[in-house]
């Protein structure tokens, strides 16, 4: 996924939130309700989240340098890490400390009792237009792929970043509403604070798939099975299908290291390993546009070698036998 498909999404999640940010403190402030503080405060840590990613991806366009001398792109996966962090702390640990307190201690909405229902209406509307974006620019990229399969696999961390934000702003505001509704139409405030909770839950369990994606695209990913296969076949079409040994890893998700150790032939002219070299780069690129640091080290298979590694190994020889053991059997 390109940064720019993926810089969209954030600016249309980012743009929702700042509004609904503020209308949700607005509708706080006049009713009291806990279940629209901790919508506001999942909106700011929200909006927050988004500015991180945007950061990160600027970060991730900055040249290697002698330092990171294979660029910055990993910053894109850090800055993704961080977003957890927030949604996490601030978001869901906020929620449940609000909740908690709403417990103890519950109270009705007496006064603009409307005005939390409008406010939540508006902003499912507006969270709504930006899940449909993230969806847009995401079914550009996921090919077959089911969505929960593409947030696991998915090597660009904005776009399930954002889905998953967006997919939770909407379930947190129909819990939002769904505890406020029932605090106006009963009149107890523990329906808000049943609201408040499972906000503060849900954004507690968005936090922690984001971290466990995300740290293992820290850790680094190797290239998915269609790149791979497609390697492969680039590596055949040059007359390398030798194989010894591949490793690959995504440093960001459009920058992709590959290594290699092939066989060749010995007696094979350095002109011609070179050629073969040089062709299976070419094609990698082609085939995996991401590819851009690939390093192949030629290595001399052996006939004899290959014959060794595949043949099975001997039966062991059967053990001697003792002539005099053999003859005292046979008496008895």
């Amino acid at each position: 996924m390109s940064i720019d498909g993926s810089t969209k999404a954030i600016v249309a999640a980012l743009s929702a939130n700042l509004g609904i940010g503020v209308t949700k403190f607005v509708a706080f402030g006049l009713t009291g309700a806990s279940s629209m503080l901790a919508e506001a405060i999942h909106s700011v840590a929200d909006s927050g989240n988004q500015i991180l990613l945007l950061v990160g991806g600027k970060q991730a366009r900055k040249e290697a340098d002698a330092e990171h001398p294979f660029g910055y792109a990993r910053n894109r996966y850090y800055y993704a890490f961080l977003v957890a962090v927030v949604l996490f702390s601030l978001g869901g640990l906020f929620a449940l400390y609000e909740a908690l307190h709403k417990f103890q201690h519950p109270e009705p909405i007496v006064s603009w009792q409307w005005v939390p229902i409008v406010v939540l209406l508006i902003a499912l509307g507006l969270e709504g237009y930006s899940l449909r974006t993230a969806v847009h620019e995401s079914n550009k990229v996921r090919g077959k792929l089911g969505w929960l399969p593409f947030i696991r696999k998915s090597r660009s961390p904005e776009l399930p970043v954002i889905l998953l934000e967006d997919f939770g702003a909407l379930l947190g505001l129909l819990f939002a509403l769904f505890g406020v509704s029932m605090t106006l139409i009963t009149g107890n405030g523990l329906w808000d604070a049943a609201g408040t909770a499972m906000i503060g839950f849900l954004l507690v369990v968005i936090a922690i798939v984001l971290a466990r994606e995300t740290k293992s695209m820290l850790m680094g990913e190797s290239v998915t099975a269609e790149d791979q296969e497609r390697i492969d076949a680039a590596f055949a079409a040059a007359g390398l299908g030798d194989i010894i040994h591949m490793r690959t890893m995504h440093l960001g998700p459009e920058d992709v290291l590959v290594t290699c150790k092939v066989g060749v032939r010995p007696g094979t002219s350095i002109e011609r390993i070179a050629e073969r070299l040089d062709d299976a780069e070419r094609r990698i690129r082609e085939a995996v546009p991401a590819a851009r640091l690939i390093f192949i080290e030629p290595d001399l298979r052996h006939a004899e070698a290959a014959v060794d590694a595949v043949a099975p190994a001997p039966a062991p020889a059967p053990a001697p036998v003792d002539a005099d053991s053999t003859d005292h059997n046979k008496e008895h």
